[in-house]
């Protein structure tokens, strides 16, 4: 997750939100919905693309702020998109991931404002609470108090969230509240059933810890009795020091570890480059912010399968 932001001024977000006040009428929201007779959902990333997507079934079509492959904290949100927004019946967020989508929701008339962030708990973690506050100095409002928001990974979390936007959807579109409540219920089983495969599947290994070159797996890690060692917090193409490359082999020995991760959406470079001084392996741990023909899955579910055969592999699972 690249942590050297390109964001637009809140200045340009309020200038470019009231041009689309300005061409759009009041009952756009009725336009959107009615062109495909559907409950129009903008959501801010994959992650919230996809819960609208499995909840809201064909009543509901999804539009993604961020394409595939793109960092989501390097999103610029355009005129043309909050123009979509102006346009939408509910926008699907995480507060304080995106601080341009932030921007635009808060000067946004849309009437289902559904903060996936406010639907379960945040927590600070190790690497996270540095990186961030290292990261984040000239924009303090992106990560509140420091808090870690890769809850997706977590998937009672995520489960906790799926809840949430189920009943969010009932009420703004209460004509199909039934099959909102009949997706959510099938989702949040399916959730279940991945933390159940995860905890029996992590139970017993040869060691407990993993290194990452992105410190997004903590909730992950919290949930089944893991501890992540992150290179270099939130920004994995940053150089690590010498001092902390050192601490990693040291770390390496002593726990067992035998492979340094790293992500599908940003280089491998630091990876092979830690790994390599300490004699170590390299592996995919998808963060899953996005999902692309590099991805080792099609879906949610099919990368965090990826993800657990990978961490029991390193792990030495028993």
């Amino acid at each position: 997750m690249n942590v050297r932001r390109r964001l637009i001024p809140a200045a340009a977000i309020t200038a470019a939100t009231a041009l689309g006040i300005g061409t759009l009428s009041a009952c756009s929201s009725d336009r959107a919905a009615a062109a495909d007779g559907r409950f129009h959902v903008v959501a801010s990333f994959y992650p919230m693309a996809f819960l609208a997507e499995r909840i809201g079934g064909d009543h509901v079509h999804v539009t993604s702020l961020t394409t595939p492959g793109q960092e989501p904290h390097d999103l610029e949100i355009s005129p043309k998109q909050i123009g979509l927004l102006q346009d939408s019946d509910a926008v699907l967020y995480l507060k304080n991931l995106q601080p341009s989508v932030d921007n635009a929701v808060a000067q946004s008339p849309v009437g289902t404002k559904i903060d996936a962030a406010a639907l379960t708990t945040l927590e600070q973690h190790g690497n996270e609470v540095g990186g961030h506050a290292a990261a984040h100095d000239s924009h303090p409002n992106e990560e509140s108090a420091g808090k870690d928001p890769h809850i997706w990974l977590d998937p009672v979390r995520y489960a906790q969230v799926a809840e949430g936007v189920g009943k969010a959807f009932e009420k703004a579109d209460p004509g199909h509240a039934a099959d909102y409540r009949k997706n959510t219920a099938a989702l949040v089983k399916q959730l279940n059933d991945l933390n159940t495969r995860f905890k029996d599947g992590l139970a017993a290994t040869r060691t407990k810890v993993f290194i990452t070159t992105h410190a997004a797996f903590g909730y992950l890690a919290e949930r089944y009795g893991l501890t992540e060692e992150a290179i270099s917090g939130l920004d994995p193409e940053s150089e690590p020091s010498a001092a902390r490359v050192k601490d990693l082999e040291d770390m390496a020995k002593a726990d067992g570890v035998s492979t340094v991760f790293y992500e599908t959406l940003v280089s491998d470079k630091t990876a092979k480059t830690v790994a390599n001084d300490a004699g170590l392996k390299t592996d995919v741990l998808d963060p899953i912010e996005g999902i692309t023909a590099k991805s080792r899955g099609k879906d949610y579910f099919s990368v965090q399968e990826a993800n657990l055969k990978a961490l029991q592999q390193a792990l030495g699972a028993k």
